[in-house]
């Protein structure tokens, strides 16, 4: 008898084991989308203004509006004030003293996207045009390890990503703005999406593509390859923002929780996925509000363009939903927290900040 309690009791460790070393990741970022419509929705002082608010203001009203800002701020994120709010955690309302920064010290995307990444910042990397990144970034140290190897992808809607998670050198798939899906052998779907990219409107040349065959291209992949590690990095409420369309930049948020819905349906409804797998949504960069019409901006000169959010829920994040405790995170903490979500310590040759330990069950 005492074999048999023994036998389970090493059958339970062994399974429980397996299914902790089995954890999966959704990485997703939405370039340069702000806090203050994180937290409160839609700017009333910007939609009114006739230079933002794309002749109508109406719409806007119409949409997005509430007067209390709890309510105002499900209107344009429905989903993150729902599922997200009530089983995971939501992180970056500075009204609260809840508190999350960029790092590096030039507040905009490149140095933004590798200090989440490579888990530091590099004051060298001083420009989107940056050649390579030269540090080992967590999807790239993933990738090494048995578990997760051939089983990490990231799908951008700008073209630096290749340069950005330097897909050469780190030999994992990056697809990027234009380039094709499915490569030799893509499915109808993936056939489908790769020639309505290239026939698309592209408002941004050849540098960034639409978030819609982002995204679609991405949810393909998901469902027909099983990665381990899928980052996603949409694109359209930066571009939208430095255009001064506010509409535009409101309308590209609530479409990224609607998809950030419809991974998280997914994943539920897979048994590969369920109950396994974390999303953890960020942004590279914060913009303008001290001076209303500095929104559509960011770099050091801009009061507040180094101020983010986090967002996460799976089965490894604490349910605390909006935190409203004073505390000082940085965006440098991700690629840790990323790591240490599926059982790991990312190791490099530079430093790396400490994961979030707010974010995870005791």
């Amino acid at each position: 008898m005492k074999k048999f309690f023994i036998f389970l009791f090493l059958a339970i460790a062994v399974s429980t084991f397996a299914q902790d070393t089995d954890q999966k990741i959704i990485i997703i970022t939405t370039d340069g989308f702000r806090w203050q419509e994180v937290f409160n929705g839609m700017d009333s002082a910007i939609a009114n203004n006739e230079k933002f608010n794309q002749g109508d203001s109406a719409y806007l009203f119409k949409t997005y509006w509430h007067d209390d800002a709890t309510e105002r701020r499900k209107k344009l994120l429905p989903f993150l004030w729902s599922t997200i709010a009530m089983k995971g955690q939501i992180l970056g309302n500075r009204q609260y003293e809840n508190k999350v920064n960029v790092s590096n010290p030039y507040w905009f995307s490149y140095p933004g996207y590798s200090e989440i990444f490579t888990g530091f910042a590099d004051t060298a990397i001083n420009s989107n045009g940056y050649p390579p990144n030269p540090n080992k970034n967590v999807l790239a140290f993933l990738n090494d390890q048995p578990t997760y190897k051939g089983k990490v992808a990231a799908f951008g809607a700008w073209d630096a990503f290749d340069r950005i998670l330097n897909e050469e050198q780190n030999k994992f798939p990056v697809f990027s703005a234009f380039d094709s899906f499915g490569g030799s052998n893509p499915s109808a779907a993936e056939r489908l999406i790769n020639a309505m990219n290239v026939q698309s409107h592209k408002p941004w040349g050849d540098e960034e593509c639409l978030d819609v065959f982002t995204h679609f291209g991405a949810l393909s992949y998901l469902k027909e390859k099983k990665p381990k590690v899928l980052y996603i990095a949409y694109g359209e409420t930066d571009e939208w923002a430095h255009s001064g369309k506010y509409r535009f930049y409101l309308e590209a948020a609530h479409q990224v929780d609607a998809w950030l819905k419809s991974f998280w349906n997914y994943i539920q409804s897979d048994p590969y996925y369920k109950n396994k797998t974390t999303l953890l949504i960020t942004t590279d960069h914060g913009r303008g509000d001290a001076i209303k019409e500095q929104w559509t901006s960011h770099s050091r000169s801009i009061e507040g363009a180094d101020e983010i959010w986090i967002a996460a829920i799976g089965p490894k994040i604490e349910s605390k939903g909006e935190r409203k405790d004073p505390v000082q995170l940085y965006q440098a903490q991700l690629a840790q927290t990323i790591a240490k979500l599926l059982g790991y310590d990312f190791k490099a040759r530079h430093k790396i900040a400490p994961a979030i330990p707010v974010l995870f069950k005791k």
